[in-house]
């Protein structure tokens, strides 16, 4: 190779014999120019080495509890950036009106001259994961090049290992793979030029090259990014990929599991729904869903871990994720205040110390950055990062290479005004309505605003890699072929009356076990415009057994009022946002324009304002 570096593990390069692997690792090298290349299997000794290179380095720092460390991003990349994030266009295609796209040689030109000797003086690290359980016909082998051990350490935690899935492959050029470079760093070790940040991803050859960055939502290869190419990939085959967790919900009464799908924006309920005690874990974040033998649908973690927001997660109201965090074993902290090694993050129920380390350097109690705005003790988006078997309610099933049948999909917004806390679609095309019509207020988990109410069609948008219109359709035809789809529901934890919730945090396990009860048909329902809801005596009889307590039919009143106005509203800024898109199935329209006629009769019956679900009975 021309620039000769030290090469550890050429031949584990070579006994994989695949000749398209090999080039791409050949390619990198000799424009990227690191000084080293280290070839890692996945074996203990790699893992550790990883690890103990991640603490080395700077990238990660040891706290005082054994097994956890913290890393720092830097002060302006700890958000995944949406403007530098493109889909690379070939002539002709029309990517839709949501995608931020680039034309493919223009990007792949401006791409490799940011790239050209940007790991010179580092390590570059080649790792092989597996999307999906192992050997399984969900599974996706994945290569990832970067020159971050703190990058190699995270997706050690959230991916299968992925050396025998390239050794199956018997030479085939059929994988993934992903190019991160951190590029110049600062005195803290943080990417220094992020003018520079860049992240293209490359449909027709399965890539995606990311730079300048270190917040793992953009430079782990394998999390979202790998994301849109997995939804791309499925456009053409059976199966679907999604922005879901897999939780099993577990009913002692009845001594039965029901699986769940969900789709949540970030900070709307997703990895809480998903960690309700009692319940099981297959996945928080991704899902690969295909037609089983069954008739029904089966779902499968395309991850192992959790790269979760920590914001908010107490003993109180997180139980389990609370005493896996307190406790030793491997997790990586991010963008938390440390004091005597000791992590503090936002809502935590414990005394914040005045001053601390955290992503800004050395942090005291007022200080400001550079544009005179207070800096918080914790980042909004810090996160922890651990494996799903850490967990107590980890699913035996987790790693099950024919997944686990689906008998419930969820769809859930940040609604404060608007949506009920749960109801069940009408139909399958209904709910695909459901999902297509969240919004949600925007959190930090995205660069921009917060607090915005925000259109994102099954929490998903900012991950296409196709245009909506296709992606709709083909989740209307994935229903369709089913002999015996799923029940699609719709969620909403976040109702606020005069600036007060209406919802207790742990009200979710009630809503989840009405849809379990549904799933089986169990309950009956009111049938409304918006869909199936609960009564009220399912729901008082829920609280009961749940938390032994009384459910007031005030509260019931307040939770589930049919805000008529507000509904129609909503459906005025739906009808303006998918005028505006190309090639919306039909089906979709239809289910919205039952759902303006039927709410324009109530609000004829029923006046202006609200609607009691009483009145349904």
């Amino acid at each position: 190779m021309a620039t000769s570096p030290a090469y550890q593990g050429r031949k584990k390069l070579r006994q994989l014999a695949n000749p398209r692997l090999t080039a791409i690792v050949e390619d990198v090298v000799r424009l990227c120019r690191p000084a080293k290349v280290t070839v890692l299997t996945g074996s203990q000794d790699d893992m550790e080495y990883v690890r103990e290179m991640a603490l080395a380095k700077g990238e990660e720092f040891p706290l005082a509890v054994p097994g956890h460390t913290v890393h720092f991003d830097g002060y302006y990349d700890q958000a995944r950036d949406t403007r530098n994030t493109r889909i690379l266009a070939v002539p002709g295609e029309s990517m839709g009106r949501g995608i931020n796209a680039i034309g493919r040689s223009e990007g792949l030109a401006e791409i490799h001259g940011l790239m050209g000797g940007i790991m010179a003086g580092r390590e570059m690290l080649v790792c092989f994961y597996d999307l999906g359980p192992v050997n399984s016909r969900f599974s996706i082998p994945s290569l990832q090049i970067t020159d971050s051990f703190y990058v190699a350490h995270c997706q050690n935690l959230l991916y299968r290992q992925g050396y025998e899935e390239f050794r199956r492959l018997n030479g085939s050029p059929e994988f993934f793979h992903f190019i991160h470079g951190v590029g110049e760093v600062d005195e803290r070790g943080n990417s220094r030029n992020l003018h520079w940040r860049r992240t293209f991803i490359d449909l027709q050859e399965n890539r995606v090259f990311t730079i300048n960055n270190q917040y793992a939502g953009s430079s782990l290869g394998l999390k979202k990014l790998a994301f849109r190419l997995s939804i791309h990939q499925s456009l053409r085959e059976e199966w679907m990929c999604e922005h879901m967790f897999i939780s099993g919900v577990f009913r002692p009464v009845k001594n039965r599991i029901t699986y769940f799908t969900g789709a949540f924006p970030s900070a709307s309920g997703k990895t809480s729904t998903a960690m309700i005690p009692g319940h099981t874990i297959v996945g928080d974040d991704l899902a690969f869903i295909g037609p089983g033998t069954d008739g029904g649908a089966w779902a499968a973690n395309v991850e192992q871990g959790i790269f979760g927001i920590i914001e908010d997660i107490n003993a109180a109201d997180d139980p389990l994720l609370w005493r896996v965090l307190t406790t030793p074993r491997e997790i990586i902290f991010s963008n938390v205040l440390v004091k005597d090694g000791v992590p503090y993050w936002s809502n935590m129920g414990r005394e914040i110390p005045d001053h601390g380390f955290n992503h800004s350097g050395e942090w005291h109690r007022g200080k400001r950055d550079a544009e005179g705005k207070e800096i918080p003790f914790s980042s909004k988006n810090s996160r922890y990062t651990l494996r799903i078997d850490e967990l107590e309610n980890a699913d035996p099933r987790a790693n099950d290479p024919q997944g686990v049948p689906v008998g419930g999909v969820i769809f859930g917004g940040r609604d404060p005004d608007t949506s009920v806390p749960v109801l069940e679609a009408l139909t399958w095309a209904h709910g695909v309505y459901c999902g297509a019509t969240i919004e949600s207020e925007t959190t930090a988990a995205t660069l921009g605003r917060q607090g915005v109410l925000k259109h994102n069609p099954m929490a998903i948008v900012e991950f296409l890699s196709i245009p909506l219109g296709r992606y709709l359709s083909k989740y209307l035809q994935f229903g369709e072929a089913l002999r015996v789809p799923p029940r699609i529901f719709r969620t909403n934890y976040f109702l606020r009356e005069n600036g007060r919730f209406l919802n207790g945090k742990l009200d979710k396990k009630v809503w989840l076990w009405w849809m379990e009860g549904r799933v089986h048909g169990e309950f009956q329902a009111l049938r409304t415009p918006i869909g199936w809801i609960p009564r009220y005596d399912d729901l008082r009889s829920l609280f009961l057994e749940i938390f032994a307590k009384d459910y007031r039919v005030e509260d019931y009143e307040s939770h589930f009022a049919l805000r008529i106005d507000r509904l129609l509203e909503r459906i005025g800024r739906m009808e303006a946002a998918f005028a505006a898109e190309d090639h919306i199935p039909e089906g979709f329209f239809l289910e919205m324009e039952r759902e303006k006629r039927e709410l324009e009769e109530a609000r004829k019956y029923f006046g202006e304002g609200q609607a009691s679900p009483l009145a349904f009975t």
